[in-house]
Parts: structure tokens; sequence; C-alpha cells
């Protein structure tokens, strides 16, 4: 065929681009990565320069038999992976799969999936870059060092099950540190003192006892506080100066990965992972009426707050036709990255000025169209002018004491009009109108007692933020990190802050005792930096790799020495209730238990299963309480938070396809989940009819005899294709593409019901 192949990584992505490219193309979805490092060994020669060993990937292997099948076939191969160091990888991989010979390969970068965008992308196509896939082949590399060799020593000395990560047990071992503060901190006591005045127009306002003798003010206990409400009584109180400050409040850059994750978190309560999804469907393409499948939102995984002068130029008349002229700064607002491996991809913005959050909505579920509206205000408010604030002070006198009061007042709100309430000085002392030198009325001294609190532990919000402060880890990894720590045990969620586990401390410890330098936070943070170096084409990778693995054999060696707790278990700061021995933790077939170190003497067990769980963004139905994940006998389960006062289990939820049963039951197709996490569509009236198939149904009608089409994965290396689900017809379609010609009856899907 004289078309050229344009490869991605999802459906949904192809069928957004197919929309634009016309007949000239064919479209397919590579699924992700294809090859990767095999799961069964290190898959790192380490005697040969560390040469990588890669395998395709076995759930792959039918697409990439499609996909060499659909390339011999093809004019000229064009690889549109996302624009990052992975998609460079699936590139790569793809390139050497496919082997073209002397058909033209090209690389094709779609920021975003628009058709104006991918028609100019299509006119700038570019050769692979070989340090973007460097940089990611080196990451990969040094993550499965650290993975295959340090987490096998873990199951040999503490307990089956455990991982160890090059960026994971930094990001526990934060939550490690911050832990240990809280342990060790001690509040302190302090007093406030506050003075309710009045000037001769209202309103009233409150000043607080700032200095004492010209220096800040410190009262650590009651005696002090009366001491000072003593020499205050019948005290005229005066106020001397009045200061008043002309500011500007600029507006955020617009969103990056990390910014996007803790904003959503902090507002929305999102999880990362939720986030990191929800976005990934509007770059991908949404259904939007007329329009068909849209790309909403530029890529979604960038470190760089850059905005193209096109998106620039037509966020200003809408600015301008929303608010005013005024609210748009002479020149457009320019925000500048930290280094030059940062600068590939735009910030986080929407694609069009027609597709407000107005427009979209109909069309969008309520998390979607949250995401996006947060998105589109943030991307706007960065190229608008800066709010104007008139900041007054109130510098008040009262003998040796000088109280203080500040309030604000908006001139101008500029990007403000478009922020959400409370983030443009709302709370701020209402000041009156008073001139120095004016003589105060005080209504009465309120002391007020307080402690100091120590550091709040991490959400997923905050530790995203610290990991992105500190140069640990990259956008896409914070998501899969954040959820191995909890699928782990390592850490569980109280009130929606991370807390260490027994299991989760004792690693840590382990591994800081053995691993100085890999759980040493500025040595991380150094491997990204030379990472960036690789992308830049200023380093080497092989020679990064060298040198981080001369520390981690030399630890690995001297870790093997170490005795195990495996079989002793690992030692708490408990008494046996029954014995008073100590109580150690052990690893059993069903999860962790407390145990007493005098077994068998002692018999004492305590199931860990019900204390290690994962709180949920969500609520019990029947009492309102929050959800919380378990692991029990047969895997994970939903529960209420509080049994065995409520004992409401949540279900695995069925979803309803609304297509009717092809058997004629009169029950419609639901999709369920198999034990081992694999969808599949059986009959909502199992077991009456036992109907199922792995076959995906699409609301589609045969063109031939008007049966649901199915979608497939052919067995005969002939593409993903939609078929009709009587096997008599027979009748098939592309799943992207030109209709083909029926095809003879597939054999009958497999009962899955019991699956």
């Amino acid at each position: 065929m004289d078309k050229s192949l344009v490869i991605v990584e999802s459906p949904a992505k192809a069928k957004t681009i197919n929309k634009y490219l016309g007949e000239d193309y064919v479209v397919k979805a590579s699924m992700g990565h294809v090859r990767d490092l095999p799961k069964s060994k290190l898959g790192v020669d380490v005697e040969n320069d560390f040469a990588p060993l890669y395998d395709i990937i076995p759930e792959r292997k039918q697409i990439v038999d499609d996909l060499r099948q659909a390339a011999k076939q093809a004019s000229a191969i064009i690889l549109a992976a996302d624009p990052d160091r992975e998609g460079e990888a699936i590139c790569w991989h793809l390139k050497e799969l496919l082997d073209g010979g002397d058909k033209p390969l090209h690389r094709l970068k779609l920021q975003e999936i628009t058709q104006p965008a991918v028609q100019e992308a299509l006119k700038h196509m570019t050769d692979l870059d070989i340090h973007m896939f460097d940089a990611q082949q080196g990451r990969r590399i040094l993550d499965r060092l650290v993975g295959y060799l340090i987490s096998p020593l873990l199951w040999k000395k503490i307990a089956r099950g455990l991982s160890a990560g090059r960026v994971q047990s930094i990001a526990l071992r934060l939550v490690y540190d911050r832990e240990k503060e809280i342990q060790a901190f001690v509040p302190e006591e302090y007093w406030t003192i506050y003075a309710h005045l009045a000037a001769a127009g209202p309103p009233p306002f409150r000043a607080v006892l700032a200095k004492i003798d010209g220096k800040k003010a410190k009262i650590g206990d009651q005696a002090g506080s009366d001491a000072v409400l003593a020499d205050l009584k019948d005290t005229p109180f005066s106020l001397a100066r009045v200061n008043v400050r002309e500011k500007k409040r600029h507006p955020a850059p617009p969103y990056i990965t990390s910014t996007l994750q803790q904003d959503v978190y902090q507002r929305l309560r999102y999880p990362v992972k939720r986030t990191m999804a929800i976005a990934q469907k509007l770059y991908e393409g949404m259904a939007i009426g007329d329009r068909g499948p849209v790309g909403l939102i530029t890529y979604m995984r960038t470190d760089s707050v850059r905005i193209s002068a096109e998106a620039q130029a037509w966020a200003r008349p809408l600015i301008e036709g929303m608010y005013s002229a005024r609210h748009l700064p002479a020149k457009p607002n320019v925000y500048k990255n930290k280094n030059a491996a940062q600068d590939a991809h735009e910030a986080i913005r929407p694609t069009s000025p027609d597709l407000t959050p107005e427009v979209v909505k109909p069309y969008l579920k309520k998390e979607e169209l949250s995401l996006y509206t947060m998105i589109w205000n943030r991307f706007l408010a960065s190229q608008m002018s800066p709010a104007q604030i008139e900041e007054t002070e109130f510098e008040i006198e009262a003998k040796k004491y000088l109280f203080s009061a500040k309030g604000e007042v908006l001139k101008f709100a500029g990007f403000l009009a478009l922020t959400p309430k409370g983030e443009n000085g709302d709370g701020k002392e209402t000041l009156p109108p008073a001139k120095a030198g004016e003589t105060l009325a005080l209504d009465r001294l309120e002391p007020k007692q307080s402690f100091t609190q120590p550091p709040a532990r991490y959400t997923e919000g905050t530790l995203v933020k610290e990991l992105e402060a500190k140069g640990i880890g990259r956008p896409s990894t914070y998501a899969p990190i954040i959820s191995t720590l909890q699928n782990r045990t390592y850490v569980v969620k109280d009130e929606g802050k991370f807390v260490p586990t027994a299991l989760g401390l004792f690693v840590t410890e382990f591994l800081i005792r053995n691993f100085p330098d890999i759980m040493e936070i500025s040595f991380t943070a150094g491997m990204e930096e030379e990472l960036d170096k690789v992308e830049e084409g200023t380093a080497a990778w092989r020679e990064s790799i060298k040198a981080f693995y001369a520390k981690l054999d030399k630890d690995l060696k001297a870790a093997a020495k170490v005795e195990s707790v495996k079989a002793t278990g690992i030692p708490l700061d408990e008494a046996c209730p029954k014995c008073g021995k100590p109580v150690v933790l052990k690893s059993g077939r069903y999860g962790s238990f407390k145990s007493c170190s005098g077994y068998p003497e002692c018999d004492f067990t305590e199931d860990m299963v019900k204390k290690e769980v994962v709180v949920l963004d969500e609520k019990c139905p029947d009492c309102g309480n929050p959800l919380v994940q378990r692991r029990g006998r047969y895997g994970l389960f939903t529960a209420c938070s509080d049994y065995p006062t409520c004992k409401y289990i949540k279900k695995k939820k069925f979803e309803d396809t609304g297509l009717a049963c092809p058997t004629g039951c009169g029950g419609t197709i639901l999709k369920r989940e198999t034990k081992r996490g694999r969808f599949f569509y059986g009959c909502g009236r199992f077991p009456k009819c036992r109907y199922a198939t792995w076959d995906e149904p699409v609301k589609q009608p045969c063109p031939k005899c008007g049966k649901p089409f199915v979608l497939r994965h052919s067995t005969k290396k002939d593409g993903t294709y939609l078929h009709c689900q009587d096997e008599v017809c027979g009748w098939r379609e592309e799943a992207v593409g030109a209709t083909i010609a029926p095809k003879a009856k597939e054999p009958a899907a497999k009962d899955a019901q019991g699956a």
C-alpha cells in the first residue's frame, strides 16, 4: 500500500490523530513500550560495558507482529510516541524491531493533538534523538541495577516481597526523616497578645504585640503574659505611624507536571496517579460533539514553564474580551526554566481559545472538567497583568510595647480575577481610616497560649513538591513512586498523610546503614543532573553508570555479610501482652503480622492487615467514614474504616456497557474483572446465561447484519480490528483505517465467567 504508517502509543491517541491525517496515512498503536529488560533476570551485562539485553514484552508480541506486517506494506514509517524520554525510547525500540530498510523513517513530536499542530508537526519531522534515548536507557539501567541487586538482598535479609528503588527508596527516606523529626520534636509554649482597638472612625480592628523595647516580642509562659497585661493596664495606645505601600502580586507560571499534581491534590484531593490518568485523556483526545476527538491540553509530562508565541497570541485577545485591555501586560509574560533540559516542551496549557470550560462542559465527566478548568484558568492567569495591592500597616505604641496591624486593599484585581476565592488576600485585617498621632481606644487585651508544632507529615502533594525541590525523580516517576510505597506497605495514609509502617522504618534504616551513597539525597539528585547532561549531549551514559555501579557493588558485598532477621523477625518497640518479651514483625503468607519473640513458648500473634491499610479519598455509603483498602486472604478489598462497628464491604463494580447480550437472553453485557486483574465481558444474567468473551463490545452496528461489533486482537498477524459478534456473519473492519473484506468464521470465545 502506498501509505505512511504512523505509530503512536494508545488507541485513543491513534483515533484522534487519524481524524487529522487523511487517506494517505494508517495509524496504529504500540500500546506503550514494546521492548524492555527481561523480568526473569538482570538483563544488564555489567562485564560488557553495561550492555542492555532487551526482549519483546510478552504481551506485546502480537502487536509487534501486526506492526511489522503493516511496516512492510507502508511507503514510510512515522514514529509519533510522546515527546519525552520514554516516548523516544519507544521509537528507538520500534525502529530496531521494524527494520524499515530503505524506507524513510521519521520522528513526529506532538506537543498537542489538534489539527493545526499535527499538520505543522508533519512539516518539521526529525530523526530520532540519540541523546534523549541514551538518557532514558541510562535511567532504566540504573533503576534495574538497584532494583534487581538490592531487592533480592532485602528478601534474603528481612522478608519476602520487599523492594528497593533508586528513587523509590529516597522518597521513602523523606517520609522516614520527617517521621523522625516528629518523634524528636519537643513542643515549646509561647503566648501571643492581641489588642482590640478602635480609631475615631469604624471599623474596630485587632493588633498583635510585635516588639518589646525594640526587640521581637517573646513570651514563653503565662507568668510573662500576665506581667505584660498588668504593665499595659490603663496605658494609652497611640497610633505612631501609618505605613502605606503599593505592591504588585504577579501571577504564577503555567502548570508543569509537579505543580499540577500539587494543586490538584490540594484543591480536589485527587491522588497523583488519578490526576495523571485524567490529564492523559485530556491530552490524547476527548470527543467534543461534532468536532469529534480533540486534544484539549498540551503534553502533560513536562518540567518546562515555556509558552509558545502562538499560544500567547491567542490568549491576549481572549483575556481582553473577557475582562479589559488593562488586564493585559504591555508584553506577554515570559517564564524562565531552570536549565536547558527542561525546555523541550511547553508548559501544560489548553490547545485552543475556542475550547473554553463552558464549551466542553457537556462532553466531559466532572473530574475531567475540574482538571481542565484548573489548567485553563492557570494558563490565562499566567498571561494577565499583576494585581495591584495597597498594603497599610499601623504601628501602635503603648509604653515600651509596639503593636502592629496590617491590612490590604485590592486596588486592581489583574490576574486575581481568575483565581479561586481565598487567594486574593482575603482574611487580612480591615483597617479604619486613621492618621498618625491619633489616640486609639482599647476595648480589651486578649492573651493566647500556643505551642510550637512539629513539621507536618507529607501528603501526596507535599511529597511531590519536596521531590521536585530536591531534584529527585522526574514528572513521569512521581505517580508510580507513590503507588509503590503504598503497595509495599512501607507507608500508609492517616487522614491523607503518609506515615511509615514498622516495616518501612526498618527497611529504610537497613538501606541507610548498608547503602549510604545510594540513600544520600544529594547523590540521587546528582544522578538526575547527570542524566540531564546525557540528554543535552554533554555526558556519556556509560560513564555515569560506571561511577554509580562502583559504589553499589562495594556496598552490596559488605551488606551480604549482614546478619539476617528473616527468621527472628523485625524487632519492634513493644512488649508481648502475654509474657512481656519483645514483639517482632514477621512476614507470612497473607502479609505482615506481629509475633512474640519467645515463640514457640509464647503463641501471641496479631494480624497487621487491619493496621496496614490505605485510606481512600472516598466515603462509606453506610456511615460516612472514610473507606480503606485492606489486604486479606484473597487479596485487596475495600471496606469501611470503622469496622467492626460498620461492616460495609465494597463490591467490585460491574460496568454496564448498555449492549444487549448477543444470545438474545434479554440481559446486558457487563465489564468484569478476574482475580488476576484481567477484564472480560459477560452477560449480566449469569449464571442463567453463561455468555462471556475477552473481546470488548463496541457500540457500532455491523453494516452487513446489524449486530454489534467487538474489538478483537487478531491471532493471524493482521492487526486489531472490529469484528461482528455474529460468528456466522464474519464481517470485520480495521479498528483504525479503511474497511477490509469479510473474513471467515472465527472460533467462539472461551467461557470466562469462572476466571
